[in-house]
């Protein structure tokens, strides 16, 4: 019976040289290209698996190296991926809001001298590390889900905004069940994306606002806020004892709710509330993310989730910009291709914000969100790393915790709002509003125009209303980018159950997860306005596009998705 045969490559960057070790030259473009996947992968192995090790950080700050496989069991066909993880402003807290951070990692692997990525199925027996053949480090805690797809790592007690650094991960990885033998020889990388964890319990839809009504959410007719304190059925509409009502979708712009004071509906049980707990990306999707969300799916996936024509047959590139189909840097979007590309093999795609054609540079923009994503391409990301979309009531809960509503309020729980005028360090890792006292990124002003890099705010200023953090410490909930939700207002959106992607895309780089909103957009809308939006709109109640049905690719828009894992 044949054992893994480890072979490695360098960890100074990513090189597929399957025999022997190798440096890459940091100075070469093709080297800076593969930098990129430094950030939150790890690796490239061998059953002969083949490994290249990853060590990077990003603006928000996630380490992955040290990647091994270990402990092969070729009997029953799983091995451990062994490695380290490093992330900042780590938390746990057992006073309010009861919460912590966390990063949630899967793995990806392919076989040799093939195209495809395939999503790693992870062991799963009791949902804790231990008792499904993980090893979580000392101080750590590993949480697991039933679907394999991956974990969740976290604290095990109580810290302050430090840097949570563990050596030795383990997580066993089931190849069997993957349909690998012990002689294939595959590559796989690990991913980690940060996330909050949002504690079960009850919260308030709606503010009680009477001034610029868009929409909210309101207790029957009346001005006072919504509690929400189950997951069971709500009725929409109407004036009856317990419904939620929307001020008669007032103002709402576009496509409006399809019930009111007078036209009931009914939000199923299975539609999640945002009772129950959930985890939710600590920041939306960066440029980086979804660039090696890209580099791992096919060139007929790839050229439905860019904006560029990418088609198979298509060598030279002008408009090489592909999330704007542009031939020059908008928007602050600097996600790039070659000029010249292969006939039909997957493309690399990079960053290069600064436009000089060297990739992945320190000042090339990676940890900027990533705008211009349709709703298809937000489906496609999260179906890809196993994630869900997020709900309206989800969002509000998200923001504004279990606290009772203020008036007009912004994620971080007040009225008080100062615009970024300006960006320091622009593209870099220590990219910040040029005032500190900037809390929002929002007001359309002539020095920013684009979203600004995950985490920001608040140069300085260590507090929720200074760096503009939700309740529960999620950034950006307000301005920056319009975040895309799951709407109660029409049908498509009230269908969704929660179920989370598996991983896998359709061939045509679609997602194709059960009662997801579909692919024209109609079932998701809009909540916590732009960099382009002022006043008003950045509210957490606001739901002037609650219900905008589109799935065009806007300078506006970036995302980010939701897990639900149970805590044990």
């Amino acid at each position: 019976m044949k054992h893994l045969n480890l072979i490695n490559t360098s960890d100074t960057c990513i090189s597929v040289e399957r025999k022997r070790w190798r440096k890459c030259s940091s100075n070469s473009q093709s080297a800076k290209k593969e930098l990129l996947h430094k950030k939150w992968a790890v690796s490239l192995v061998s059953l002969c698996f083949f490994l290249s090790i990853s060590n990077f950080i990003y603006g928000s700050g996630v380490v992955l190296n040290n990647l091994s496989l270990i402990e092969q069991n070729p009997t029953q066909k799983y091995t451990h991926l062994k490695f380290d993880i490093k992330w900042y402003n780590s938390w746990r807290t057992s006073s309010p809001p009861y919460n912590w951070d966390a990063c949630w990692v899967f793995a990806k692997y392919r076989k040799k001298a093939q195209y495809t990525w395939h999503h790693a199925t992870l062991n799963y027996v009791d949902g804790t590390g231990s008792g499904d053949g993980h090893t979580a480090p000392t101080g750590s805690t590993i949480n697991t889900t039933p679907d394999g797809k991956g974990i969740m790592i976290y604290s095990s007690s109580n810290i302050s905004s430090q840097t949570a650094d563990y050596a030795g991960v383990k997580l066993r990885w089931n190849y069997g069940a993957d349909g690998l033998v012990n002689e294939d020889s595959v590559e796989i990388i690990v991913f980690a994306i940060e996330m909050v964890y949002v504690p079960q319990g009850s919260f308030y839809v709606g503010d009680g606002t009477t001034n610029y009504v868009c929409g909210h959410f309101r207790q029957r007719a009346s001005n006072a806020p919504f509690r929400i304190s189950s997951e069971n059925q709500i009725t929409l509409g109407g004036t009856g004892s317990g419904s939620l009502n929307n001020n008669n979708a007032k103002t709402m712009a576009h496509n409006a709710d399809d019930f009111n004071n007078t036209t009931s509906k009914i939000l199923p049980a299975a539609f999640p509330k945002g009772y129950n707990s959930f985890y939710c990306m600590k920041y939306a999707i960066s440029q980086e993310q979804y660039v090696l969300f890209l580099n791992t799916i096919t060139r007929e996936q790839q050229n439905a989730r860019t904006s560029t024509n990418l088609a198979a047959g298509v060598t030279a590139v002008t408009n090489r910009y592909v999330m704007s189909n542009s031939s020059a840097i908008q928007y602050r979007n600097g996600i790039r291709c070659d000029g010249t590309i292969h006939a039909t093999n997957p493309i690399t795609f990079y960053c290069d914000f600064n436009g000089n054609g060297i990739p992945n540079e320190a000042g090339d923009g990676i940890n900027i969100p990533c705008n211009y994503m349709s709703w298809g391409d937000l489906a496609a990301y999260l179906d890809w790393a196993a994630l869900r979309p997020m709900t309206e009531l989800e969002f509000e809960k998200a923001c504004r915790g279990n606290q009772p509503p203020v008036i007009g309020e912004y994620a971080w729980g007040s009225t008080e709002i100062t615009p970024a005028t300006g960006i320091l360090s622009s593209g870099f890792f220590n990219e910040f509003a040029s005032s500190n006292a900037a809390n929002a990124v929002c007001g359309n002003n002539t020095q920013v125009q684009g979203p600004m890099r995950v985490g920001c705010l608040g140069k300085g200023v260590n507090t929720r209303k200074g760096v503009g953090a939700s309740f529960y410490g999620i950034m950006n909930m307000s301005g920056n980018h319009w975040e895309r939700t799951v709407t109660i207002g029409n049908d498509a959106g009230r269908a969704f159950t929660g179920m989370h992607g598996d991983g896998v895309l359709a061939a045509s780089g679609d997602a194709d997860v059960s009662n997801w909103p579909n692919a024209t957009g109609e079932g998701v809308g809009f909540r916590g306005g732009s960099w382009k939006d002022a006043g008003f709109i950045l509210s957490v109640s606001c739901r002037l596009f609650a219900t905008y049905i589109s799935d065009a690719r806007g300078n506006l828009w970036s995302y980010r998705g939701v897990r639900v894992c149970p805590v044990r």
